[in-house]
């Protein structure tokens, strides 16, 4: 049965679960993306985006105290300090106008010796390769039935006109010859 499961347990006890979240948290700050397995992914998005809407919220009121306080809750969690100015520094300036969402997760396919399911971690506004190649594909457009028969019309009455002519040609030279 379910009941009272509300977080996938990742197959370790309560302190190695949390310092792997702690860890992976650290490293998605560090380096913006990361490769792990889809299970870990959504443990560590649940754990992850209080955070950074926390940092958010302090970046924001900046100029009240209470600043200090969402820091200090940060440092409690992470226990990093360049995590947290990290955190507090250029990713709380890249996600003040987003409302939620800030970690997305990417499927990468299984990994060869265990075939588990591994997919990509990052941060939505840190993604350089999205933002860059986010140009307007052509248009693909269909073309109706009607274009279609319209052109075979079109198609088959310049052949019937130039087998007309070949026709009035061979038809005049014929004439021609009686004449003579």
């Amino acid at each position: 049965m379910r009941h009272g499961k509300k977080f996938n347990h990742l197959s370790r006890k309560k302190g190695h679960r949390k310092a792997l979240l702690k860890n992976m948290a650290i490293s998605l700050i560090a380096h913006k993306r990361i490769k792990t397995t889809v299970a870990k992914a959504k443990a560590l998005r649940k754990y992850i985006e209080p955070l950074l809407t926390r940092a958010k919220k302090a970046a924001s009121e900046e100029k009240i105290k209470d600043a200090t306080h969402h820091r200090r809750v940060i440092f409690s969690h992470l226990q990093n300090k360049e995590a947290v100015k990290t955190l507090f520094g250029e990713i709380a300036m890249k996600i003040a106008d987003r409302p939620g969402g800030y970690v997305r997760i990417l499927r990468t396919g299984f990994r060869q010796n265990d075939a588990a399911d591994m997919c990509i971690i990052e941060l939505v506004d840190f993604n350089t390769n999205a933002l860059e190649t986010k140009t307007t594909k052509k248009k693909r457009t269909r073309r109706s039935r009607k274009k279609k028969s319209e052109t075979t019309t079109t198609e088959t009455a310049t052949t019937e006109a130039v087998v007309e002519d070949n026709e009035d040609a061979v038809v005049e030279d014929n004439n021609t010859n009686e004449e003579e």
